[in-house]
Protein backbone atom coordinates (compact mmCIF):
# COMPACT_ATOMS: atom_id res chain seq x y z
CA UNK A 1 0.00 0.00 0.00
CA UNK A 2 2.95 2.33 0.61
CA UNK A 3 3.73 2.36 -3.13
CA UNK A 4 0.56 4.40 -3.59
CA UNK A 5 1.86 7.18 -1.33
CA UNK A 6 3.32 10.51 -2.51
CA UNK A 7 6.14 11.67 -0.19
CA UNK A 8 5.86 15.47 0.01
CA UNK A 9 9.32 15.68 1.66
CA UNK A 10 11.29 13.77 -0.97
CA UNK A 11 9.37 14.67 -4.16
CA UNK A 12 9.77 17.98 -5.99
CA UNK A 13 6.89 20.45 -5.96
CA UNK A 14 5.97 19.71 -9.58
CA UNK A 15 6.12 15.95 -9.05
CA UNK A 16 4.10 16.13 -5.83
CA UNK A 17 1.35 18.20 -7.47
CA UNK A 18 1.17 16.04 -10.60
CA UNK A 19 1.19 12.74 -8.70
CA UNK A 20 -1.49 14.04 -6.34
CA UNK A 21 -3.57 15.84 -8.99
CA UNK A 22 -3.80 13.14 -11.65
CA UNK A 23 -5.60 10.54 -9.49
CA UNK A 24 -7.89 13.30 -8.19
CA UNK A 25 -8.74 14.41 -11.74
CA UNK A 26 -9.50 10.83 -12.75
CA UNK A 27 -11.62 10.37 -9.63
CA UNK A 28 -13.45 13.67 -10.16
CA UNK A 29 -14.11 12.88 -13.82
CA UNK A 30 -15.41 9.40 -13.08
CA UNK A 31 -17.48 10.72 -10.17
CA UNK A 32 -18.90 13.42 -12.40
CA UNK A 33 -19.48 10.92 -15.19
CA UNK A 34 -22.00 8.96 -13.21
CA UNK A 35 -23.96 12.08 -12.19
CA UNK A 36 -24.00 13.17 -15.83
CA UNK A 37 -24.94 9.66 -16.96
CA UNK A 38 -28.04 10.02 -14.78
CA UNK A 39 -29.02 13.17 -16.68
CA UNK A 40 -28.13 11.75 -20.09
CA UNK A 41 -30.32 8.68 -19.52
CA UNK A 42 -33.12 10.80 -18.06
CA UNK A 43 -33.03 13.23 -21.01
CA UNK A 44 -33.62 10.32 -23.38
CA UNK A 45 -36.60 8.83 -21.56
CA UNK A 46 -39.28 8.32 -24.17
CA UNK A 47 -41.81 11.16 -24.38
CA UNK A 48 -40.87 12.91 -21.13
CA UNK A 49 -37.09 13.32 -21.36
CA UNK A 50 -36.91 17.13 -21.50
CA UNK A 51 -39.48 17.59 -18.71
CA UNK A 52 -37.83 14.96 -16.51
CA UNK A 53 -34.39 16.54 -17.07
CA UNK A 54 -35.74 19.94 -16.08
CA UNK A 55 -37.24 18.40 -12.92
CA UNK A 56 -33.92 16.86 -11.94
CA UNK A 57 -32.20 20.17 -12.74
CA UNK A 58 -34.34 21.84 -10.09
CA UNK A 59 -32.70 19.54 -7.50
CA UNK A 60 -29.18 20.71 -8.36
CA UNK A 61 -29.16 23.69 -5.96
CA UNK A 62 -30.08 21.38 -3.09
CA UNK A 63 -27.44 18.83 -4.13
CA UNK A 64 -24.83 21.62 -4.32
CA UNK A 65 -25.80 22.81 -0.84
CA UNK A 66 -25.44 19.28 0.57
CA UNK A 67 -21.98 18.92 -1.00
CA UNK A 68 -20.97 22.28 0.45
CA UNK A 69 -20.91 20.76 3.94
CA UNK A 70 -18.22 18.33 2.78
CA UNK A 71 -16.07 21.33 1.85
CA UNK A 72 -16.75 22.82 5.26
CA UNK A 73 -15.48 19.78 7.16
CA UNK A 74 -13.16 18.19 4.57
CA UNK A 75 -11.43 19.74 1.56
CA UNK A 76 -11.42 23.32 2.85
CA UNK A 77 -11.57 22.75 6.60
CA UNK A 78 -10.15 19.66 8.27
CA UNK A 79 -8.15 18.46 5.25
CA UNK A 80 -5.73 21.43 4.99
CA UNK A 81 -5.37 21.62 8.78
CA UNK A 82 -4.55 17.91 8.89
CA UNK A 83 -1.89 18.39 6.19
CA UNK A 84 -0.37 21.33 8.09
CA UNK A 85 -0.09 19.27 11.29
CA UNK A 86 1.46 16.36 9.39
CA UNK A 87 4.01 18.84 7.96
CA UNK A 88 4.85 19.89 11.54
CA UNK A 89 5.13 16.24 12.57
CA UNK A 90 2.19 16.42 15.00
CA UNK A 91 0.32 13.20 14.14
CA UNK A 92 -1.90 13.33 17.22
CA UNK A 93 -3.27 16.76 16.27
CA UNK A 94 -3.73 15.67 12.64
CA UNK A 95 -5.72 12.64 13.83
CA UNK A 96 -7.87 14.84 16.06
CA UNK A 97 -8.91 16.93 13.04
CA UNK A 98 -9.79 13.76 11.13
CA UNK A 99 -11.95 12.41 13.95
CA UNK A 100 -13.75 15.66 14.71
CA UNK A 101 -14.44 16.31 11.02
CA UNK A 102 -15.94 12.82 10.73
CA UNK A 103 -18.13 13.35 13.79
CA UNK A 104 -19.40 16.69 12.48
CA UNK A 105 -20.11 15.10 9.10
CA UNK A 106 -22.26 12.33 10.59
CA UNK A 107 -24.33 14.73 12.71
CA UNK A 108 -24.82 17.21 9.87
CA UNK A 109 -25.77 14.50 7.37
CA UNK A 110 -28.54 13.15 9.60
CA UNK A 111 -29.92 16.65 10.25
CA UNK A 112 -29.98 17.57 6.52
CA UNK A 113 -31.73 14.33 5.62
CA UNK A 114 -34.52 14.94 8.13
CA UNK A 115 -35.01 18.61 7.17
CA UNK A 116 -35.15 17.97 3.42
CA UNK A 117 -37.65 15.12 3.78
CA UNK A 118 -39.89 17.31 5.96
CA UNK A 119 -39.81 20.39 3.72
CA UNK A 120 -39.32 18.80 0.29
CA UNK A 121 -42.58 20.07 -1.27
CA UNK A 122 -42.30 23.79 -0.41
CA UNK A 123 -38.56 23.79 -1.17
CA UNK A 124 -39.04 22.43 -4.69
CA UNK A 125 -41.84 24.91 -5.35
CA UNK A 126 -39.59 27.71 -4.11
CA UNK A 127 -36.85 26.51 -6.47
CA UNK A 128 -39.16 26.88 -9.46
CA UNK A 129 -40.89 23.52 -9.89
CA UNK A 130 -43.97 23.76 -12.11
CA UNK A 131 -46.89 21.33 -12.11
CA UNK A 132 -45.21 19.47 -14.99
CA UNK A 133 -41.73 19.20 -13.45
CA UNK A 134 -42.59 18.82 -9.76
CA UNK A 135 -43.32 15.04 -9.81
CA UNK A 136 -39.95 14.26 -11.39
CA UNK A 137 -38.08 16.59 -9.03
CA UNK A 138 -39.73 15.06 -5.95
CA UNK A 139 -39.19 11.48 -7.14
CA UNK A 140 -35.47 12.13 -7.60
CA UNK A 141 -34.76 14.21 -4.50
CA UNK A 142 -36.74 12.10 -2.04
CA UNK A 143 -34.46 9.13 -2.81
CA UNK A 144 -31.21 11.04 -3.37
CA UNK A 145 -31.39 12.75 0.03
CA UNK A 146 -31.38 9.34 1.76
CA UNK A 147 -27.75 9.14 0.65
CA UNK A 148 -26.77 12.42 2.32
CA UNK A 149 -24.78 10.74 5.10
CA UNK A 150 -22.73 8.42 2.82
CA UNK A 151 -22.08 11.12 0.21
CA UNK A 152 -20.85 13.53 2.89
CA UNK A 153 -18.66 10.80 4.40
CA UNK A 154 -16.94 10.01 1.10
CA UNK A 155 -16.49 13.67 0.13
CA UNK A 156 -15.22 14.65 3.58
CA UNK A 157 -12.81 11.75 4.11
CA UNK A 158 -11.20 11.79 0.66
CA UNK A 159 -9.23 15.03 1.37
CA UNK A 160 -7.75 13.39 4.48
CA UNK A 161 -6.66 10.41 2.38
CA UNK A 162 -5.04 12.90 -0.01
CA UNK A 163 -3.35 14.73 2.89
CA UNK A 164 -1.66 11.45 3.80
CA UNK A 165 -0.32 11.25 0.24
CA UNK A 166 -2.66 8.45 -0.90
CA UNK A 167 -4.54 10.26 -3.68
CA UNK A 168 -4.55 7.04 -5.74
CA UNK A 169 -6.52 5.32 -2.97
CA UNK A 170 -8.99 8.20 -2.92
CA UNK A 171 -9.38 7.73 -6.67
CA UNK A 172 -10.13 4.02 -6.26
CA UNK A 173 -12.91 4.74 -3.76
CA UNK A 174 -14.55 7.22 -6.11
CA UNK A 175 -14.19 4.94 -9.13
CA UNK A 176 -15.82 2.04 -7.28
CA UNK A 177 -18.88 4.16 -6.57
CA UNK A 178 -18.99 5.50 -10.11
CA UNK A 179 -18.79 2.07 -11.73
CA UNK A 180 -21.58 0.88 -9.45
CA UNK A 181 -23.76 3.79 -10.55
CA UNK A 182 -23.01 3.41 -14.25
CA UNK A 183 -23.88 -0.30 -14.15
CA UNK A 184 -27.10 0.22 -12.18
CA UNK A 185 -28.42 3.24 -14.13
CA UNK A 186 -29.72 1.49 -17.28
CA UNK A 187 -30.93 -1.48 -15.24
CA UNK A 188 -33.01 0.59 -12.82
CA UNK A 189 -34.09 3.40 -15.17
CA UNK A 190 -35.10 1.33 -18.20
CA UNK A 191 -35.06 -2.42 -17.45
CA UNK A 192 -36.84 -2.05 -14.11
CA UNK A 193 -38.97 0.82 -15.43
CA UNK A 194 -38.26 3.06 -12.43
CA UNK A 195 -37.34 6.14 -14.49
CA UNK A 196 -36.14 9.08 -12.40
CA UNK A 197 -36.49 7.04 -9.20
CA UNK A 198 -34.13 4.44 -10.67
CA UNK A 199 -31.48 7.08 -11.38
CA UNK A 200 -31.67 8.33 -7.80
CA UNK A 201 -31.55 4.79 -6.39
CA UNK A 202 -28.44 3.97 -8.44
CA UNK A 203 -26.78 7.09 -7.07
CA UNK A 204 -27.74 6.16 -3.50
CA UNK A 205 -26.15 2.71 -3.76
CA UNK A 206 -22.97 4.11 -5.33
CA UNK A 207 -22.59 6.66 -2.53
CA UNK A 208 -22.79 3.92 0.08
CA UNK A 209 -20.07 1.93 -1.70
CA UNK A 210 -17.68 4.91 -1.81
CA UNK A 211 -18.32 5.82 1.84
CA UNK A 212 -17.64 2.28 3.07
CA UNK A 213 -14.39 2.15 1.11
CA UNK A 214 -13.11 5.39 2.69
CA UNK A 215 -14.06 4.25 6.20
CA UNK A 216 -12.35 0.88 5.80
CA UNK A 217 -9.14 2.44 4.46
CA UNK A 218 -8.83 5.08 7.19
CA UNK A 219 -9.25 2.49 9.95
CA UNK A 220 -6.34 0.37 8.69
CA UNK A 221 -3.46 -0.23 11.11
CA UNK A 222 -0.52 0.97 8.99
CA UNK A 223 -1.65 4.61 8.75
CA UNK A 224 -0.14 7.31 11.00
CA UNK A 225 -3.66 8.59 11.80
CA UNK A 226 -6.84 6.55 12.19
CA UNK A 227 -10.54 7.25 11.85
CA UNK A 228 -13.09 7.09 14.65
CA UNK A 229 -15.87 9.15 16.21
CA UNK A 230 -14.66 11.52 18.90
CA UNK A 231 -15.84 14.17 21.31
CA UNK A 232 -15.83 17.64 19.77
CA UNK A 233 -13.52 20.29 21.18
CA UNK A 234 -14.37 23.97 20.91
CA UNK A 235 -10.92 25.04 19.69
CA UNK A 236 -10.60 22.55 16.83
CA UNK A 237 -14.23 22.81 15.77
CA UNK A 238 -14.03 26.59 15.54
CA UNK A 239 -10.72 26.44 13.69
CA UNK A 240 -11.78 23.94 11.04
CA UNK A 241 -15.16 25.62 10.58
CA UNK A 242 -13.50 29.04 10.27
CA UNK A 243 -11.21 27.81 7.50
CA UNK A 244 -13.83 25.53 5.93
CA UNK A 245 -16.37 28.35 5.70
CA UNK A 246 -14.74 29.50 2.45
CA UNK A 247 -15.46 26.18 0.75
CA UNK A 248 -18.91 26.00 2.25
CA UNK A 249 -19.59 29.53 1.03
CA UNK A 250 -18.54 28.55 -2.50
CA UNK A 251 -20.89 25.57 -2.47
CA UNK A 252 -23.74 27.41 -0.79
CA UNK A 253 -23.47 30.39 -3.11
CA UNK A 254 -23.41 28.03 -6.09
CA UNK A 255 -26.71 26.74 -4.78
CA UNK A 256 -28.06 30.30 -4.47
CA UNK A 257 -26.87 31.18 -7.97
CA UNK A 258 -28.49 28.06 -9.44
CA UNK A 259 -31.72 28.92 -7.65
CA UNK A 260 -31.68 32.53 -8.90
CA UNK A 261 -30.76 31.43 -12.44
CA UNK A 262 -33.56 28.85 -12.51
CA UNK A 263 -36.10 31.37 -11.24
CA UNK A 264 -35.00 34.08 -13.69
CA UNK A 265 -34.83 31.57 -16.56
CA UNK A 266 -38.37 30.43 -15.77
CA UNK A 267 -39.62 34.04 -15.66
CA UNK A 268 -37.93 35.16 -18.89
CA UNK A 269 -37.97 31.92 -20.89
CA UNK A 270 -40.23 29.33 -19.22
CA UNK A 271 -39.43 25.65 -18.60
CA UNK A 272 -37.39 25.52 -21.83
CA UNK A 273 -34.77 27.87 -20.37
CA UNK A 274 -34.73 26.03 -17.04
CA UNK A 275 -33.69 23.06 -19.18
CA UNK A 276 -31.03 25.25 -20.81
CA UNK A 277 -29.63 26.17 -17.39
CA UNK A 278 -29.58 22.49 -16.40
CA UNK A 279 -27.46 21.68 -19.45
CA UNK A 280 -25.14 24.66 -18.91
CA UNK A 281 -24.64 23.74 -15.25
CA UNK A 282 -23.96 20.14 -16.26
CA UNK A 283 -21.33 21.20 -18.80
CA UNK A 284 -19.77 23.62 -16.33
CA UNK A 285 -19.46 20.77 -13.83
CA UNK A 286 -17.83 18.57 -16.46
CA UNK A 287 -15.23 21.11 -17.51
CA UNK A 288 -14.59 22.44 -14.00
CA UNK A 289 -13.72 18.97 -12.74
CA UNK A 290 -10.01 18.99 -13.74
CA UNK A 291 -9.73 22.46 -12.18
CA UNK A 292 -10.94 20.95 -8.90
CA UNK A 293 -8.42 18.13 -9.35
CA UNK A 294 -5.52 20.54 -9.86
CA UNK A 295 -6.63 22.51 -6.77
CA UNK A 296 -7.02 19.35 -4.72
CA UNK A 297 -3.52 18.25 -5.72
CA UNK A 298 -1.79 21.55 -5.04
CA UNK A 299 -3.62 22.22 -1.76
CA UNK A 300 -2.02 19.48 0.37
CA UNK A 301 1.42 20.32 -1.07
CA UNK A 302 1.06 23.98 -0.07
CA UNK A 303 -0.43 23.16 3.35
CA UNK A 304 2.24 20.56 4.15
CA UNK A 305 5.11 22.89 3.22
CA UNK A 306 3.40 25.77 5.00
CA UNK A 307 3.40 23.63 8.14
CA UNK A 308 7.13 22.99 7.65
CA UNK A 309 7.78 26.69 7.09
CA UNK A 310 9.12 26.22 3.53
CA UNK A 311 7.78 29.36 1.83
CA UNK A 312 9.73 28.79 -1.41
CA UNK A 313 7.90 25.53 -2.11
CA UNK A 314 4.58 27.15 -1.22
CA UNK A 315 5.15 29.82 -3.89
CA UNK A 316 6.27 27.27 -6.46
CA UNK A 317 3.12 25.22 -5.87
CA UNK A 318 0.88 28.29 -6.17
CA UNK A 319 2.56 29.34 -9.44
CA UNK A 320 2.34 25.89 -10.96
CA UNK A 321 -1.32 25.62 -10.04
CA UNK A 322 -2.12 28.82 -11.95
CA UNK A 323 -0.27 27.80 -15.11
CA UNK A 324 -1.84 24.34 -15.19
CA UNK A 325 -5.28 25.93 -14.93
CA UNK A 326 -4.58 28.58 -17.59
CA UNK A 327 -3.53 26.00 -20.16
CA UNK A 328 -6.52 23.79 -19.43
CA UNK A 329 -9.22 26.50 -19.35
CA UNK A 330 -7.86 28.06 -22.54
CA UNK A 331 -8.23 24.74 -24.35
CA UNK A 332 -11.75 24.22 -23.00
CA UNK A 333 -12.83 27.68 -24.12
CA UNK A 334 -11.55 27.00 -27.64
CA UNK A 335 -13.17 23.56 -27.90
CA UNK A 336 -16.58 24.74 -26.74
CA UNK A 337 -16.60 27.58 -29.22
CA UNK A 338 -15.54 25.39 -32.16
CA UNK A 339 -17.50 22.21 -31.37
CA UNK A 340 -20.52 23.09 -29.15
CA UNK A 341 -23.17 20.77 -30.61
CA UNK A 342 -21.75 17.34 -29.62
CA UNK A 343 -21.66 18.39 -25.97
CA UNK A 344 -25.15 19.86 -26.01
CA UNK A 345 -26.68 16.79 -27.66
CA UNK A 346 -25.45 14.60 -24.86
CA UNK A 347 -28.17 16.18 -22.73
CA UNK A 348 -30.80 17.19 -25.28
CA UNK A 349 -32.61 15.58 -28.20
CA UNK A 350 -35.32 18.24 -28.54
CA UNK A 351 -34.27 20.67 -31.31
CA UNK A 352 -35.75 23.73 -29.61
CA UNK A 353 -33.70 22.96 -26.49
CA UNK A 354 -30.55 22.34 -28.55
CA UNK A 355 -30.92 25.65 -30.41
CA UNK A 356 -31.55 27.67 -27.25
CA UNK A 357 -28.61 26.05 -25.44
CA UNK A 358 -26.24 26.59 -28.38
CA UNK A 359 -26.78 30.35 -28.22
CA UNK A 360 -26.68 30.55 -24.41
CA UNK A 361 -23.52 28.46 -24.13
CA UNK A 362 -21.41 30.89 -26.17
CA UNK A 363 -22.30 33.64 -23.71
CA UNK A 364 -22.02 31.55 -20.55
CA UNK A 365 -18.52 30.18 -21.28
CA UNK A 366 -17.06 33.41 -22.67
CA UNK A 367 -13.88 34.18 -20.73
CA UNK A 368 -13.81 30.76 -19.04
CA UNK A 369 -10.04 31.17 -18.73
CA UNK A 370 -10.47 33.76 -15.97
CA UNK A 371 -11.77 31.03 -13.67
CA UNK A 372 -8.11 30.04 -13.34
CA UNK A 373 -7.25 33.22 -11.47
CA UNK A 374 -10.12 32.86 -9.01
CA UNK A 375 -9.51 29.18 -8.27
CA UNK A 376 -5.72 29.42 -7.89
CA UNK A 377 -5.98 32.47 -5.66
CA UNK A 378 -8.74 30.90 -3.59
CA UNK A 379 -6.91 27.58 -3.17
CA UNK A 380 -3.77 29.38 -2.02
CA UNK A 381 -5.74 31.28 0.62
CA UNK A 382 -7.35 28.05 1.86
CA UNK A 383 -4.11 26.03 1.84
CA UNK A 384 -2.38 28.66 3.99
CA UNK A 385 -5.23 28.97 6.48
CA UNK A 386 -6.29 32.49 5.44
CA UNK A 387 -9.97 32.10 6.27
CA UNK A 388 -11.09 35.74 6.08
CA UNK A 389 -9.76 36.29 2.56
CA UNK A 390 -11.07 32.94 1.33
CA UNK A 391 -14.59 33.61 2.64
CA UNK A 392 -14.65 37.20 1.36
CA UNK A 393 -13.77 36.32 -2.23
CA UNK A 394 -16.18 33.38 -2.28
CA UNK A 395 -18.99 35.77 -1.37
CA UNK A 396 -17.69 38.56 -3.61
CA UNK A 397 -17.76 36.60 -6.87
CA UNK A 398 -21.09 34.89 -6.40
CA UNK A 399 -23.23 36.98 -4.06
CA UNK A 400 -21.97 40.48 -4.86
CA UNK A 401 -21.52 40.02 -8.62
CA UNK A 402 -23.43 37.04 -10.06
CA UNK A 403 -26.73 37.19 -8.17
CA UNK A 404 -27.47 40.92 -8.70
CA UNK A 405 -26.41 40.76 -12.36
CA UNK A 406 -28.56 37.67 -12.97
CA UNK A 407 -31.59 39.65 -11.76
CA UNK A 408 -30.74 43.00 -13.40
CA UNK A 409 -29.29 42.06 -16.81
CA UNK A 410 -32.45 40.36 -18.18
CA UNK A 411 -34.17 43.76 -18.08
CA UNK A 412 -31.49 44.98 -20.50
CA UNK A 413 -30.75 41.84 -22.53
CA UNK A 414 -33.77 39.59 -22.12
CA UNK A 415 -33.12 35.95 -21.24
CA UNK A 416 -29.49 36.30 -22.41
CA UNK A 417 -28.87 38.37 -19.29
CA UNK A 418 -29.40 35.29 -17.12
CA UNK A 419 -26.27 33.66 -18.55
CA UNK A 420 -24.21 36.83 -19.13
CA UNK A 421 -23.61 37.28 -15.41
CA UNK A 422 -21.27 34.27 -15.27
CA UNK A 423 -18.48 35.52 -17.61
CA UNK A 424 -18.59 38.99 -16.04
CA UNK A 425 -18.09 37.50 -12.57
CA UNK A 426 -15.28 35.25 -13.81
CA UNK A 427 -13.29 38.27 -14.97
CA UNK A 428 -13.95 40.68 -12.10
CA UNK A 429 -13.97 38.11 -9.30
CA UNK A 430 -11.05 36.12 -10.73
CA UNK A 431 -8.67 39.04 -11.08
CA UNK A 432 -9.65 40.54 -7.72
CA UNK A 433 -8.99 37.22 -5.93
CA UNK A 434 -5.68 36.47 -7.61
CA UNK A 435 -4.19 39.97 -7.40
CA UNK A 436 -5.07 40.25 -3.71
CA UNK A 437 -3.46 36.88 -3.02
CA UNK A 438 -0.40 37.79 -5.08
CA UNK A 439 0.27 41.05 -3.25
CA UNK A 440 -0.45 39.75 0.27
CA UNK A 441 0.11 36.14 1.38
CA UNK A 442 2.18 35.21 -1.70
CA UNK A 443 4.77 37.91 -0.93
CA UNK A 444 5.02 36.82 2.69
CA UNK A 445 6.13 33.34 1.61
CA UNK A 446 9.44 34.34 0.10
CA UNK A 447 10.86 33.38 3.50
CA UNK A 448 9.82 30.69 6.01
CA UNK A 449 6.56 31.46 7.78
CA UNK A 450 5.39 31.24 11.35
CA UNK A 451 2.62 28.97 12.55
CA UNK A 452 -0.61 30.30 10.97
CA UNK A 453 -4.00 30.85 12.48
CA UNK A 454 -7.19 30.30 10.44
CA UNK A 455 -8.15 33.95 10.77
CA UNK A 456 -4.79 35.25 9.42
Amino acid sequence: MRSYRVDFDKSSVARSILLTSLPLIVAELVNLLYSQVDRIYISHMSGVGSTALTGVGLCLPIISLISAFARLFGSNGGGPLCAMELGRGDKAEAESYLRESFTLTLATGVLITVLVLIFIDPVLRLFGASDATFPYAKDYLSIYVLGTVPVLISLTLTPFINALGYSSIGMIGTVLGAVTNIVLDPILIFAAGLGVKGAALATLVSQIVSALFCIVFLTRGHLPIKLSISRLTRKRTLRLCALGTSGFTMGATNSIVQLVCNKCAAIWGGDLYVGVMTILNSLREVFSTPINGFSGGAGPVMSYNHGKGDGVKVRKASDMLLWMMLVYTGLVWAVLYIFPDPFIRLFASDEALVTATHHAMRIYFFGFIFMSFHMSGQQTFVALGCAKQAVFFSLFRKVVIVVPLTIILPYLMGVDGVVAAEPISNFIGGMATYLTMRFTVYRRHATPVARPTPMA
